[in-house]
């Protein structure tokens, strides 16, 4: 018998139903849109395909390999680099520098993220962080008035908002460390959609329309995203009035011709193409004024971290992820050692008693956020006490089953004595073994909305990651301390959380999403109910989702959620918020020799690709 706060929609994988053609337009269509030199397929590799007559929520299923990321566009090029004989990180790597193509609200080259990469021939697995840093003439208080409160807008939208970039040699790491392609071969995909065009899709359309305000305000990105209006005076669109002005319109064609000069010089350059000569020049330029915010200097001296994944274990499964600065993984083992104590699987799916559990646990993990991360190169981040089971033993006394425990009654625990927005992901596996799973991101949509002059470089804002001031939330209304205080070089605290999940040492799944704060819940969610509720990885992403995060002291939902759910929630003492969806989730898999991926329904412009290997 079905209880009175569970929908139908809440159901296991055995209940039928047909599938959301959302999902099954971002699978089917994307070769549709592609131009025709990447349709092109060896003889001896197939693509795989959504198949819309199944009635069920099924994911892409491949032997050859599987891509799955926001863009479909994107998605191909990484199905197209696996057909060609490159393994998954080259894969990985060409969809990288595609979506700073084709997604330019969250790909980027000027922003900054997190690789975890399984190399099936070691059997190791490796966290590349390379997060944004802070420039040299950063300082703690850059972002306070004289009378020490934080100035709105300068960490979000001005030149002292951008931190010197990491994509760019974070993905170039990859690619010499653990690829096979030479470099050029990998970034010749995106170079051609810059150069050619893509044509928009409605989904960015609208992104350009939403931003117009933000994007319109610099010369410079004017003329990356912007066109004159018909029989409008002709003027250089660096000079034309913004009423003169429209944004690209769905079913029109963007170049780039200056982001394709700059993939050109990475691509016969490596790292040297970007950080030095005439892109650094370029971005020194764009930004300086009667000070020099970033340097020449920021932009030679930066350096990749190569880092020990974080592990922790969910009820026989080992989960890997990203360790401090981002706090994605630790937060997301926290909570899973939490969620341990309680038999989700009786509760069901979509529950109440889940979601009030899932609620507690994020409420006590985001508590110690906001007191204990920060970069442990500059920091002591107790990352083995906060992910241990011991702690989270003790932890889970504070949860009352029954009844919310207000936000202003809990704060940050001791896990020291149990030591021994906008962003996007994808996630790539082959036949041989070899995993992915990246996000990377520019901070909020378009990050600052400055491109920089003849590089068609769009420019973060993660300096608003750092702690402006102690207490003082930042753009997602999380809050920080002291550990996550601004200095020179440091690397701002980051949710991200690119997963890899290993079954009995092999790897089981890999997933991520966008989505700022929300992002550990969101990819929490997506492990319990493919693990919890047995889920296939595509019904997994469709189930509605929920968010808290200590502060502000409310339960977000998602549309979907049955209203007699909603009342045991509220009966329970949660402030529940129905507000828009959150993440957008790419998942690859591999189940007894077969590989699967979906691509989350709420972007309609995602896809899951893979490859079929013909005997």
């Amino acid at each position: 018998m079905m209880r009175n706060d569970q929908s139908p929609l809440h159901q296991s994988n055995s209940i039928r139903s047909r599938p959301s053609t959302v999902l099954i337009v971002s699978l089917m269509t994307c070769c549709l849109l592609l131009p025709s030199h990447a349709r092109t397929q060896p003889e001896n590799v197939a693509v795989t395909r959504y198949d819309n007559s199944l009635e069920i929520f099924h994911p892409v299923r491949a032997t050859g390999g599987m891509v799955a990321s926001e863009q479909n566009l994107a998605s191909q090029v990484g199905a197209d680099i696996l057909s060609q004989g490159g393994n998954a990180i080259d894969a990985a790597v060409a969809v990288g520098f595609a979506l700073a193509v084709v997604l330019p609200n969250a790909g980027n080259l000027g922003g900054g993220g997190f690789m975890l990469i399984r190399d099936a021939k070691s059997g190791e697995t490796r966290a590349l962080d390379f997060r944004e840093t802070a420039p040299a003439a950063s300082s703690r208080d850059m972002f306070l008035d004289q009378d020490g409160k934080v100035i709105p807008g300068k960490s979000t939208r001005t030149p002292y908002s951008v931190a010197v970039p990491g994509t760019v040699a974070g993905l170039i790491f990859a690619a010499q460390q653990y690829g096979t392609l030479p470099l050029n071969r990998l970034l010749a995909p995106a170079i051609k959609l810059a150069e050619d065009g893509f044509i928009v899709s409605p989904v960015l359309a609208q992104q350009f329309s939403l931003q117009r305000a933000h994007l319109e305000r610099w010369p410079s990105t004017r003329e990356v995203f912007f066109k004159r209006k018909p029989n409008t005076a002709d003027c250089p669109l660096t000079q034309c009035p913004a009423a003169s002005l429209e944004t690209y319109a769905a079913g029109e064609r963007l170049l780039q011709p200056d982001l394709a000069k700059t993939l050109r010089l990475i691509a016969r350059h490596g790292t040297e193409g970007f950080y030095k000569g005439t892109v650094a020049q370029g971005i020194v330029d764009t930004l300086s004024s009667s000070s020099k915010p970033l340097t020449l200097e920021d932009l030679a001296n930066y350096r990749i971290a190569n880092r020990d994944p974080v592990r922790g274990s969910y009820r026989g499964f080992e989960v890997l992820s990203m360790p401090a600065p981002s706090s994605g993984g630790i937060h997301l083992i926290q909570m899973l050692n939490l969620l341990e104590h309680f038999p989700l699987s009786e509760y069901g799916a979509g529950s109440a008693q889940t979601i009030h559990l899932l609620a507690e646990s994020a409420r006590l993990a985001y508590a110690d956020r906001a007191e204990h991360l920060g970069d442990p190169d500059f920091v002591k981040v107790p990352q083995q006490g906060l992910i241990s089971k011991s702690y989270a033993k003790q932890l889970v006394k504070n949860i009352d089953p029954q009844k919310m425990t207000p936000s202003k009654k809990v704060s940050a625990g001791r896990p020291q004595t149990y030591e021994s927005d906008q962003t996007t992901h994808f996630s790539v596996m082959d036949a041989h073994g070899n995993v992915v799973s990246c996000t990377y991101t520019l901070n909020l949509n378009f990050g600052s909305g400055i491109v920089a002059q003849g590089t068609g470089v769009l420019l973060n804002n993660e300096m608003d990651d750092f702690s402006a001031k102690p207490g003082a939330p930042n753009a997602f209304g999380l809050l920080g301390g002291s550990a996550n205080a601004i200095e020179p070089e440091k690397r701002p605290l980051s949710s991200m959380t690119p997963v890899i999940v290993m079954r009995d040492g092999q790897p089981w799944l890999a997933t991520g999403t966008p989505g700022g704060a929300r992002i550990i819940t969101t990819v929490l969610q997506t492990l319990i109910n493919t693990i919890d509720f047995k889920m296939n990885i595509a019904e997994a992403l469709s189930m509605p989702r929920v968010h808290h995060q200590w502060m502000p002291d409310f339960l977000r939902i998602e549309r979907g959620i049955s209203p007699d759910t909603i009342d045991v929630l509220k009966q329970k003492g949660h402030d529940v918020r129905v507000m828009p969806t959150m993440g957008r989730v790419q998942t690859v898999q591999k189940n007894h020799g077969v590989l699967f991926g979906a691509s989350d329904p709420r972007n309609p412009d995602g896809a899951a690709i893979g490859i079929e290997s013909i005997q």
